[in-house]
C-alpha cells in the first residue's frame, strides 16, 4: 500500500503521540498486552492439547498425525509427527526431535519440563514412546531428544496433568492404580520415576496440577467433589509430600463447574473453569499462593479451557460470549471470543481481541496456551485465526504492532444550505487498540482526524460536519489508523454543497 505525503505525516504525527500516551499508560500501571498479529506458525492435521517451553524450545502434544509448513493447505508439505513436535522458539522452525507416542488413546494431554529444563515429561494416553512400552507417561531428555529409560511409570488410565519441582514430578488424571499400587486421580513421583508416598483420594478425574512448594501447597482443579473424605469442589491444595488437605476454597467454584487449567506467577494463583446449565462459572479467578484468599472471580460465560501469565496480563483461551457484568467487558454475542486478556490486579478485561473458530473436536478452539521468550503460543481445535486458514496451532508477537483495523469505514454525507457538508460513518474496530484515528481527506487535502473508542461488538455512528464554500463540489475519502498503521482510503464521495437561498425581497 502506498501512502501519500499528507498520510504518512499524519500517521507519524499520531503515531508519536501514542508512544506518549503507551508510556503514560505503563506509568499509570495500565497493563501492556501483546499485539494481536499472528507470526507465521507450522499447523497440525489435529488436535493441540498441550504446549511447553524450555531451553529455546517449544514442544506441542496432542492428537495428531502430521505436521505442515505455515500457509499450507491440509494436506500439502506434511511431515510425520505423531502426537509430538518440537520447534525453534525464536524462529517457529520445525525441529528433528520427533519421539512417536502411540497406542492406547493414541494422545499427549499433557507436557511439563522440568525447573532445569534438561527433562521434558509428557502425560496422555499412550502405550508406546518410539520402540519402548509405556503407560501413560514417560520423559525426554532435551538434549538430543532421547527416551529415558529411569522414568517409565505404569498408570492405570490417562494423565491429564503434570507439574515438576526439583524433587518431584505430580501427575494428575483418570488412573486408580500406579505401579500396582493405589493411587487416586494423582500421584508423586522422584525425577527418576520412584512413586513417593505421596497420596491422596480424589473421586473425579484431575484436569490440572500446579505446585507451589514455596508455599508448601500443590493446588489441583478437576471435576470432582470430594477430596480425602471432605467436599473440595474442583480445587484443593495439598501438602506436597503427604497429600493431605492444606488448604480448602470453600464455594469459589459452584456445582456443575469444573476447573481445567491452572497457572500462577510470584503472588497468585489463577483458576480456569468450565460449567454446564444455569448459574454455572465459566470464566477465570485469582487467589493468593500464600494465604488462599480470594484476590478476584470474573463472570463471563463461555467455558475457559486454558491460562498463561505475563507482565501482569492473564490470557485466557475460551469461547467467551458474555462478560457485561465484568469490567471491560461485552454484552451477550452471536459470535464467541475466544482469546481473553485481563489484569491480574482486577480482573479488568483488556482491549486484546484476536480470535479463532471453534475448529473440530468439541468446537472449542484454544486448548493450550503458553508463553516463550515474550512470544504467546496457543494451540487447540482451531482451524481459523483472525479470519484466515491456521490450523491447531498459532503464535502471538510482542511487537511491534503491524495490524491495521479491521474495517475501512463507507462515509455518507448530507448537505445544508450554506456550505455546510455533514459527513457520517460507523466506526471501525482493531484487535488490539481501542483508540482509533480517522483520517478525512477533502480533495485529497486532510482536513480532520477526530477519534473514538470501539470494539467488534460496539461500532457507534461517527459524524464530522465540513464548511466548504456554498455551491461548490468536493471529494471526500476517510482512512483509520491505531496510530501507527493506517487503512486505505475509502472510495470518494462527491458531494454538491448547497448554495445559501436567495433573498426574494
Amino acid at each position: 500500500m502506498k501512502w501519500g505525503a499528507t498520510t504518512a505525516s499524519a500517521v507519524a504525527l499520531l503515531a508519536a503521540a501514542s508512544l506518549v500516551t503507551a508510556s503514560a499508560s505503563v506509568a499509570a500501571g495500565h497493563e501492556k498486552t501483546l499485539t494481536a498479529d499472528t507470526m507465521a506458525t507450522w499447523q497440525t492435521d489435529g488436535i493441540v492439547w498441550s504446549i511447553e517451553y524450555a531451553d529455546g524450545v517449544v514442544y506441542v502434544g496432542g492428537t495428531f498425525a502430521n505436521v505442515r509448513p505455515p500457509g499450507a493447505e491440509p494436506g500439502e508439505r506434511e511431515v510425520a509427527r505423531k502426537n509430538f513436535a518440537a520447534f525453534d522458539a525464536a524462529t517457529g522452525r520445525l525441529l528433528p526431535c520427533a519421539p512417536r507416542l502411540s497406542g492406547g488413546g493414541n494422545t499427549v494431554r499433557a507436557l511439563k519440563a522440568s525447573p532445569s529444563g534438561r527433562v521434558l515429561y509428557i502425560g496422555g494416553s499412550f502405550t508406546r514412546a518410539d520402540k519402548v512400552r509405556a503407560a501413560g507417561a514417560v520423559a525426554l531428555n532435551t538434549a538430543g531428544c532421547s527416551v529415558r529409560k529411569d522414568f517409565r511409570p505404569r498408570m492405570s488410565s490417562y494423565v491429564h496433568a503434570i507439574d515438576v519441582t526439583n524433587k518431584a514430578v505430580y501427575l494428575g488424571g483418570g488412573f486408580t492404580v500406579v505401579n500396582g499400587r493405589d493411587r487416586e486421580r494423582i500421584a508423586a513421583f522422584t525425577p527418576s520415576g520412584k512413586l513417593l508416598r505421596f497420596k491422596a483420594e480424589i473421586e473425579a478425574p484431575v484436569r490440572a496440577v500446579l505446585a507451589a512448594p514455596e508455599h508448601g501447597k500443590v493446588l489441583v482443579g478437576g471435576d470432582f467433589y470430594m477430596v480425602n473424605g471432605d467436599l473440595e469442589k474442583s480445587l484443593v491444595a495439598l501438602h506436597p509430600v503427604t497429600g493431605k488437605t492444606v488448604a480448602s476454597y470453600g464455594d469459589w467454584v459452584p456445582p456443575r463447574s469444573s476447573v481445567k487449567a491452572l497457572a500462577r506467577d510470584r503472588t497468585n494463583f489463577y483458576a480456569a473453569a468450565e460449567g454446564t446449565g444455569t448459574g454455572i462459572f465459566d470464566g477465570r479467578l485469582a487467589g493468593r499462593l500464600g494465604t488462599g484468599k480470594r484476590v478476584w472471580k470474573d463472570t463471563c460465560l463461555g467455558a475457559t479451557q486454558a491460562l498463561a501469565v505475563h507482565k501482569g496480563v492473564l490470557y485466557s483461551g475460551s469461547h467467551a460470549h458474555n462478560c457485561r457484568d465484568t469490567p471491560g467487558g461485552f454484552p451477550e454475542i452471536h459470535a464467541r471470543q475466544h482469546f481473553l486478556a485481563q489484569s491480574v490486579r482486577d480482573k479488568h478485561i483488556l482491549h486484546w481481541f484476536p480470535d479463532t473458530n471453534g475448529g473440530t473436536g468439541e468446537g472449542n478452539g484454544p486448548r493450550a496456551l503458553e508463553m516463550a521468550g515474550g512470544v504467546l503460543w496457543a494451540g487447540g481445535e482451531f482451524t481459523k485465526v483472525n479470519g484466515r486458514p491456521q490450523q491447531s496451532l498459532t503464535r502471538f508477537s510482542p511487537g511491534p504492532d503491524t495490524g491495521t483495523p479491521e474495517a475501512v469505514p463507507r462515509l455518507k454525507a448530507s448537505a445544508t444550505a450554506g456550505g455546510r457538508v455533514k459527513l457520517t460513518w460507523r466506526a471501525s474496530w482493531d484487535r488490539d487498540d481501542a483508540k482509533l484515528t480517522y483520517l478525512i481527506y477533502r480533495d485529497g487535502r486532510l482536513v480532520a482526524s477526530p477519534t473514538g473508542r470501539s470494539a467488534e461488538w460496539r461500532r457507534p455512528t461517527m459524524t464530522y460536519t465540513d464548511s466548504v464554500a456554498p455551491g461548490s463540489r468536493h471529494q471526500y475519502r476517510i482512512a483509520v489508523t491505531d496510530g501507527t498503521n493506517a487503512s486505505p482510503r475509502s472510495d470518494a464521495l462527491v458531494v454538491a454543497a448547497v448554495e445559501r437561498p436567495k433573498d426574494k425581497r
